[in-house]
């Protein structure tokens, strides 16, 4: 699977030759003018878990993180290989495109007014 079945709004932000990528959701208007930029959705796949210990040199499959700001962590799903991760990062695309993401839940100090405004970008009642 490639990413060519990403929802309108996300974008390959960046890729590596090893595999690593990061998806954006619409960084036309996470410009820090119509939203913040650090509030960025992005998802991260990257090899390896987050079980690993460092430096051990083993590869244990991919993780694919959804994040809606760089500490706040919507969702995390780990993969067996890299066309699976692949898979699972466009379902995150195409669940926060669809709002089906409750990022109200996740976020331990709550931002009402952005999540408002978040709500309008993607079409859904609060």
């Amino acid at each position: 699977m490639t990413f060519d079945a990403l929802p309108d709004g996300w974008t390959v932000w960046h890729e590596e030759s090893e595999g690593r990528a990061i998806l954006a959701y619409r960084p036309d208007v996470f410009d820090t003018e119509a939203f913040p930029a650090p509030c960025l959705p992005t998802v991260y796949l990257s090899p390896g878990s987050p079980r690993r210990r460092p430096g051990s040199g083993e590869s244990d499959g991919w993780t694919v993180t959804l994040y809606l700001e760089p500490e706040v962590e919507a969702r995390v799903e780990s993969a067996d290989d890299r066309p699976a991760a692949v898979e699972t990062a466009v379902e995150f695309a195409r669940a926060f495109a669809a709002g089906d993401v409750d990022y109200r839940e996740v976020y331990q100090v709550p931002r009402e007014a952005y999540f408002e405004r978040l709500d309008e970008l993607l079409g859904r009642e609060a």
